[in-house]
């Protein structure tokens, strides 16, 4: 007897997340079923109209808006925005550059800063004991 495997299968939200786009955005059909993994690599190669259109212009989850404004999702909840924002909200905020955003920028670029001092550290450190 040989058991037949199932495709792998996940949430709606998982995939979403999996996809950059914001679950509550995308068409009920996606909202309400399962997506395997064959599915979600269809998703990702081709996507249909609706997933271009909101990856375009949104709205867009929290990790997403934060990558766009180069800042983390911390930055953003500390700089008030707390609900999913279109491409157009995001350029606008980009133009107006309020003054926490401009702040959240130094603090992340100050991160990748010492992210990158660190991690030569560890690979010269490494070099030594080879």
């Amino acid at each position: 007897m040989s058991s037949q495997q199932s495709p792998q299968t996940m949430k709606p939200a998982t995939a979403a997340k999996k996809l950059g786009v914001y679950l509550p955005a995308t068409p009920a059909a996606f909202q309400e079923g399962v997506v395997s993994r064959a599915e979600l690599n269809e998703l990702q190669t081709n996507p249909p109209e609706w997933l271009r259109e909101l990856r375009q212009n949104g709205p867009h989850p929290r990790p997403v808006v934060a990558a766009r404004l180069g800042i983390s999702i911390a930055g953003l909840a500390r700089g008030g925005v707390t609900e999913p924002l279109t491409t157009a909200q995001i350029e606008d905020l980009r133009e107006e550059g309020p003054e926490w955003l401009e702040k959240e920028r130094a603090t992340q670029a100050e991160v990748r800063k010492e992210t990158a001092r660190i991690k030569k550290l560890h690979e010269e450190k490494d070099a030594k004991e080879s």
